[in-house]
């Protein structure tokens, strides 16, 4: 897989060289990194350093002052770029910046380098140049110098519904075994023949004819029957409850401390250096 080059711009050096320790911190190799300091100037505005183009596979290192442009920036970023507009862009806004460039090796290191450099502090090119065409060459580089953005975190706190449990309640048909008892009766027909030796009498000869006589046992049998009674009722429901918490975290804020140099110590720290030079 070819590799990638993510490029950061900073206002500040020292912005540029925090971005490269807090990549490291994140995971990516020092040798995968490489920066470009530029923009330092003293008060009245005069260039302290030279800065140096960053390392790619086309380009070498080279010094080049800040607020200046040279044939290895324009090589550099066209390395980067295939769109011509693009690299002219980068190269002019990165003419009063720092630079940091990360070597990566696949699709996922770049964006986790280009998101970790946005997160500390690389400045949107695209707003930056657009604010460039509005004013003169000369006055970029003190625009860029003379303001020191003041930063201040600010906490918000949100709420969202997650879950957290819940109740599944399954109805299913089971069977159990159930038994009764039950004392059933039953009837028996018994035929007895007693033999008699006596006269017959009137009633006998009424019933001295042809017939028949019938008896019918009877038994009881169980009867079965079933009938489905509600027992109990299961109800769903939920209630709702709140309760307090109390979220910590910590903001950040840029504090500036402005001290005034006095211009007469100096004067004198450099004539009594003088002084000891000529002793």
């Amino acid at each position: 897989m070819k590799g990638q080059t993510v490029i950061g711009i900073f206002d500040y050096g020292v912005d540029a060289q925090m971005a490269a320790q807090k990549l490291m911190s994140n995971g990516i190799p020092e040798s995968k990194i490489d920066v470009a300091v530029r923009g330092a100037t003293d008060r009245h505005g005069n260039p302290l350093n030279k800065a140096t183009t960053p390392n790619t596979a086309t380009t070498n290192r080279t010094d080049t002052t800040p607020g200046t442009r040279n044939d290895k920036d324009t090589g550099f970023f066209e390395s980067l770029f295939d769109n011509k507009d693009e690299s002219i862009k980068y190269s002019e806004v990165a003419q009063h910046g720092s630079i940091v460039a990360v070597h990566t090796q696949s699709d996922e290191e770049a964006k986790r380098a280009a998101e970790l450099l946005d997160k500390y502090g690389a400045i949107d090119v695209d707003d930056r140049a657009e604010k460039y065409k509005k004013m003169p060459r000369e006055e970029r580089n003190k625009w860029i110098n003379s303001s020191i953005p003041v930063v201040q975190e600010e906490m918000k706190v949100g709420k969202r519904e997650v879950e957290t449990g819940g109740v599944r309640v399954r109805s299913r048909i089971v069977e159990k075994p159930v038994e009764e008892h039950l004392r059933l009766r039953e009837e028996h027909v018994h035929v007895e023949r007693q033999p008699v030796n006596r006269p017959a009498t009137e009633k006998d000869f009424a019933t001295f004819k042809s017939g028949e006589t019938e008896i019918i046992e009877h038994a009881e049998v169980p009867l079965v029957s079933k009938e489905a009674r509600v027992v109990e009722e299961v109800k769903l429901g939920k209630e709702t409850t709140t309760r307090d918490e109390t979220v910590r975290e910590t903001v950040r804020k840029t504090d500036v401390d402005i001290n005034e140099i006095d211009a007469k110590r100096n004067n004198s720290n450099s004539n009594d250096v003088r002084n000891q030079r000529n002793k």
